[in-house]
């Protein structure tokens, strides 16, 4: 299994509660592709960096997964064709320990 970090942005005009009912129906669907949720973290709502779809802010939260490399394919793809998610993000995380200077 391999590590996995997702983000995702939700729209800011949803109100908080139906963000993290969304961030729990995530939680969910990853759970049932076989996905390991080690960790969420609801970071609320903050301001771009730059305009997106003519939006300056959206809910971010931040899950860290441990997963099969092909799990993942069905909730990337339910996420890109929800309306409620404005960007989303998987990241492979390496296990590798930090190199130390000598």
């Amino acid at each position: 299994m391999r590590s996995y970090e997702l983000m995702t942005i939700h729209r800011p005009d949803l109100a908080e509660t139906e963000v993290r009912t969304a961030v729990g129906s995530i939680e969910t669907a990853l759970k049932n592709q076989g996905v390991e949720v080690k960790e969420t973290e609801f970071w609320g709502k903050r301001r771009f960096a730059y305009e997106i779809d003519h939006m300056r802010e959206g809910f971010y939260s931040v899950f860290y997964l441990e997963a099969e490399p092909g799990a993942l394919d069905d909730v990337d793809r339910t996420l890109s064709l929800s309306d409620a998610v404005v960007r989303h993000k998987f990241i492979r995380v390496d296990n590798r320990k930090p190199v130390t200077p000598a």
